[in-house]
């Protein structure tokens, strides 16, 4: 899985939190780098974007794996500040997988996360 966030303690607490289930992490601070991480490895089954980033934002990732026969059918779930519902409706026309609202419940994220990957866990896990 990759997680893309720009402000360091929230990537980390989302690695922390998907970590205590099955997922394996990388954790990158701008949407270039989570580009060069989608383009270099592939085994990555689920992303999350932030869409605030340096250099590219979550919503210009997202068009780029929408444009990539290879990473087309990734999960993708976008992360944004509140209020911003054109972020929204933009994701979600580009094809994102779901859309949440920071502050988040990092339970429910790992649930969702956890659905859309397609694995069993146990989602009481904190």
């Amino acid at each position: 899985m990759l997680v893309a966030d720009d402000e360091p303690h929230i990537g980390r607490i989302i690695k922390m939190k998907l970590e205590q289930g099955p997922f394996r992490v990388t954790l990158v601070y701008d949407g270039q780098e989570a580009l060069d991480v989608l383009q270099r490895d592939d085994d990555v089954e689920l992303v999350l974007l932030d869409v605030m980033m340096p250099r590219l934002t979550g919503l210009d990732v997202l068009a780029k794996m929408r444009a990539d026969d290879r990473l087309k059918d990734v999960p993708c779930i976008i992360l944004t500040a509140a209020g911003q519902e054109a972020q929204q409706r933009r994701a979600l026309s580009l094809g994102a997988s779901d859309f949440l609202t920071k502050p988040f419940s990092p339970k429910k994220l790992f649930a969702r996360a956890a659905q859309l990957a397609g694995v069993g866990v146990d989602t009481d896990a904190e």
